[in-house]
């Protein structure tokens, strides 16, 4: 094998990965290892990482180049590969990934996963959500907090031209960058993705697994022309290579421009958000004193930092059309994949999204015996019961048969012996609580008298404890669910 320090020699090769490897290790600071599930088999490694392995010959070269670094250091290196199941020979394709890792002592495992959502997504695309979800929980399972990825310049150049086509901006443009998180692939803001062959390109991987003779298998589902990264890669790619060698090189020097004025962007918005930011929502009257490119770039800024995925423009621009152009008082919802867009007076807030269904919720009866907490799934919270100064008698609420429900209508409260009995709805106005939220804040009823209004409070006719001698007093609070993203997203 050719070891010599040319720039197409094996060792050279090998000294580019390893600069652009301990580049990322520095960004990331790897930690010991993340929480386990279940307890990892190796005992404290100093460092452990993982590459994401399919056995084709982009990873089979980056397993072979982090073996070799990992060999010389007290780094615990895994390699996770995932089986789709949609060819024939996925089988021999784990069997070959699980072999060659043994020969070179990586530690291996894999996950079988069923490529759901084809019909909406696309296979492509489908695959690839599966993909990194499956990744993620490999990384979580074993204590790995940085998972490479074979990503290479022939790579990012197809992304910049696939974005261009699209018609994307700036972020899209920018392509891959070397480290990121991507808590919406792999389910945990904790997790880095590292893509240190991100300068290299295909060729010279080629090169390295002759001149090594490394073993790999060949995806036939890379020569269907009907998925849109192997109709570039297959029919446009060729062409532009032809008529303009080095193109690559160039596209990706692009995407770190696009990276640089992406930054700037981020920047911009960062400071236009702490402005406009009022608690959890934004202020609609500091929004609009900014132009249209600004409001739209701090938006797109809020849906990022909230987890969501951009929307397209014509959507934004509908968005925004909408939150100003509305009355003060008007109820505006606008659907999103992941979330929705609410207004509640002068200002809007990011939801999660509901289902108007679970708005029909039969009332549950229970009994508390004494539980710090109960927790109504139906609810989406938790009731909690914690003792206070003063509150509803505790022997008194345990001997009592209670419901849980939602309102009705017409129900009242009174929060203190000085203060009037009113309306529901008048409190929430006067607690400033949107709209969408009163509809799910559920009550606790004893006899149809009112106990306990989430959101509000106790009812002090019920909680009044002036003469209740006994000290031993209860006040309930009630703990909104936290939604959880879907597992598509």
């Amino acid at each position: 094998m050719d070891v010599t320090g040319t720039s197409n020699g094996p060792l050279a090769l090998n000294e580019t990965f390893e600069r652009a490897l301990e580049v990322i290790l520095a960004r990331v600071a790897v930690p010991d290892a993340l929480p386990q599930e279940p307890p990892a088999t190796f005992v404290n490694p100093p460092i452990s990482i993982a590459l994401a392995y399919s056995g084709g010959l982009d990873s089979a070269v980056l397993l072979h180049l982090a073996r070799h670094y990992t060999s010389t250091r007290r780094i615990c290196l895994h390699a996770f590969h995932i089986h789709h199941g949609l060819s024939p020979n996925a089988d021999a394709w784990s069997a070959h990934c699980e072999q060659e890792c043994a020969r070179l002592s990586v530690h291996f495992d894999v996950r079988r996963v069923q490529v759901a959502g084809r019909e909406k997504q696309g296979t492509e695309q489908a695959a690839r959500l599966i993909r990194y979800a499956a990744l993620g929980q490999l990384c979580r399972e074993h204590g790995v907090a940085l998972l490479l990825t074979a990503h290479h310049q022939d790579d990012q150049a197809e992304t910049v031209l696939l974005q261009l086509l699209r018609g994307s901006g700036v972020a899209g443009l920018s392509g891959m960058e070397p480290v990121n998180t991507a808590p919406g692939l792999l389910g945990d803001d904790r997790l880095m993705i590292g893509r240190p062959l991100l300068d290299v390109s295909r060729s010279r991987l080629e090169q390295f697994m002759r001149q090594c003779g490394i073993r790999h298998i060949e995806d036939e589902s890379n020569e269907d022309p009907r998925y849109a990264r192997n109709a570039l890669r297959h029919k446009v790619m060729p062409v532009l290579s032809a008529n303009f060698p080095g193109f690559q090189q160039r596209f990706a020097r692009s995407a770190q421009h696009a990276q640089s004025a992406q930054r700037l962007l981020d920047e911009l918005a960062a400071q236009d958000l702490a402005a406009c930011r009022d608690g959890e929502g934004i202020a609609l009257g500091r929004l609009e004193k900014l132009n249209g490119d600004r409001i739209d770039n701090v938006l797109r800024y809020w849906f990022a930092t909230r987890g969501v995925r951009m929307p397209a423009t014509a959507w934004l621009q509908e968005m925004r059309a909408q939150l100003f152009n509305a009355k003060e008082d008007a109820r505006i919802r606008v659907t999103h994949a992941d979330c929705e867009i609410r207004r509640h007076r002068d200002h809007v807030f990011i939801t999660p999204r509901h289902d108007d269904a679970d708005l029909d919720v039969a009332p549950i009866h229970f009994r508390w015996q004494g539980e710090a907490s109960i927790h109504f799934a139906a609810f989406q919270g938790t009731l909690h019961f914690e003792h206070a100064e003063e509150g509803v008698n505790a022997d008194w609420l345990q001997g009592q048969k209670l419901q849980i429900r939602l309102r009705s209508g017409g129900e009242r409260l009174r929060l203190a012996a000085n203060r009037p009995s009113r309306a529901l709805k008048y409190h929430y106005q006067a607690l400033d609580i949107p709209h969408w939220q009163r509809l799910r804040l559920p009550l606790v009823m004893s006899d149809q008298h009112l106990v306990f209004a989430a959101g509000i409070g106790m009812h002090w006719e019920i909680s009044s404890s002036e003469a209740d001698n006994s000290r031993n007093f209860v006040r309930l609070r009630w703990e909104q669910d936290r939604i959880q993203k879907s597992p598509d997203f």
